[in-house]
């Protein structure tokens, strides 16, 4: 408890004080103790106040770095993005390009909201690889991009299936359907959702097929035989390939193999 009432009086002691160089070494000592915020909030000053020279660099790093500690990756971004924009070549442009991406990574929304921030970590990430295809965090930024990507899909997946699960109600849903799993699966090729995506349109020719006026049966349903053996052969040990036998079996009643 004494040890915690020094600090704040030490704290305040920096933060009132017009010694910027004191601010500072308060500053780093807050960020090297794992006290981000008191950090943060002394930084923001010094930026200012060492505007042209080595410290200014310094203190927008820090700053950016006490921001992402505090799992405020937006604020983090910032001033990681105004680093590097600023110091294309400085000491800690490696690390502010991975940290705005890595920070819009862990605060990527989940698949059903807006993904504004999955495409804006994907970018920055993009970025850092670019810049830096040497470094020792390539593999760390690789897989993130994977895991954003696999979240966009599954974006997408969501909206295929709302598509299939409306059916007819109001027109065709299940083109739409086949339409948005198609485009995914175009956008997203190693997805580990490719194979959900590609089954949802089989299913949704199948239903087309089914549902269709006797004249255009033939034709769909034919096109529903090279979609189930295209699935098959991509997928010969898929978890839908019962469901896939099924759709089969009432397929080859209007088209022989």
């Amino acid at each position: 408890m004494l040890a915690a009432l020094c600090s704040c009086g030490e704290y305040q002691k920096a933060q009132k004080s017009r010694d910027f160089e004191y601010k500072f070494a308060y500053a780093k000592k807050a960020f090297e103790q794992k006290r981000y915020a008191q950090a943060s909030t002394l930084l923001k000053e010094c930026i200012t106040v060492f505007k042209g020279t080595q410290k200014a660099e310094e203190s927008l790093y820090l700053l950016g770095m006490s921001e992402y500690e505090n799992k405020d990756y937006y604020s983090a971004g910032t001033y990681f993005k105004m680093y590097y924009t600023r110091y294309p070549r400085g000491k800690y442009a490696e690390l502010a390009r991975f940290y705005c991406g890595y920070g819009y990574y862990l605060d990527s929304p989940e698949a059903q909201l807006d993904q504004t921030g999955t495409l804006t970590a994907i970018e920055e990430l993009n970025g850092f690889l670019e810049y830096f295809p040497q470094s020792d965090r390539v593999r760390q930024a690789q897989q993130a991009v994977f895991d954003l990507q696999d979240k966009l899909t599954l974006k997408q997946l969501q909206n295929a299936q709302l598509y299939y699960n409306l059916g007819t109600y109001m027109g065709n849903n299940y083109e739409s359907a086949i339409i948005v799993a198609q485009n995914a699966v175009k956008d997203y090729p190693y997805s580990k959702y490719k194979e959900d995506l590609e089954m949802l349109v089989l299913k949704s020719k199948f239903q087309e097929a089914n549902l269709s006026i006797d004249e255009r049966k033939i034709d769909r349903f034919r096109e529903v035989l090279d979609e189930y053996y295209n699935f098959t052969n991509n997928y010969p040990e898929s978890k839908y390939t019962d469901e896939a036998n099924n759709i089969l079996k009432i397929t080859q009643k209007y088209v022989k193999d």
